[in-house]
């Protein structure tokens, strides 16, 4: 099974948290679905160029957190993820990335009022993209 993974080797982020991220990201949005068997740890690291100890990492965080659980014998496969969880998730998601919006818009002194017009006009582009723009 291939799993769309993107690294980035130039990140300041390590790779295990690059991976587990985005895997975490796919059995939790339900991408990946339960009962799916993941490659083995070998043939992951071998198709993301990295180390086998990096690959058996995320799979262990993984499964402490009750995401993956591997069968001696059989392998490693995606385990339940319960819609409270996976709500959690995303909403967490959503949050971090408009805190660190926010951050940006601060950091370079926009203030409250024109980030929330920035913010909106934005939101509306990306859910009514057809609308030329002027019209609303």
């Amino acid at each position: 099974m291939w799993i769309p993974i993107q690294l980035n080797e130039n990140s300041a982020e390590p790779l295990y948290h690059q991976i587990e991220s985005q895997l975490r990201s796919l059995i939790i949005s339900g991408q990946i679905k339960e009962g799916t068997l993941l490659p083995s740890i070998r043939e992951f690291a071998g198709g993301l160029n990295c180390s086998v100890i990096t690959v058996r990492r995320v799979y262990q965080d993984l499964e402490s957190e009750g995401l993956l659980r591997t069968k001696q014998g059989t392998g490693t496969f995606v385990a339940k993820v319960g819609d409270t969880e996976r709500e959690t998730f995303r909403r967490e998601a959503v949050e971090e990335a408009l805190r660190s919006a926010v951050d940006v818009g601060m950091s370079v002194k926009y203030e409250e009022e024109e980030l929330k017009r920035l913010f909106l006009a934005i939101l509306h582009k990306k859910y009514h993209p057809e609308e030329k723009e002027g019209e609303s």
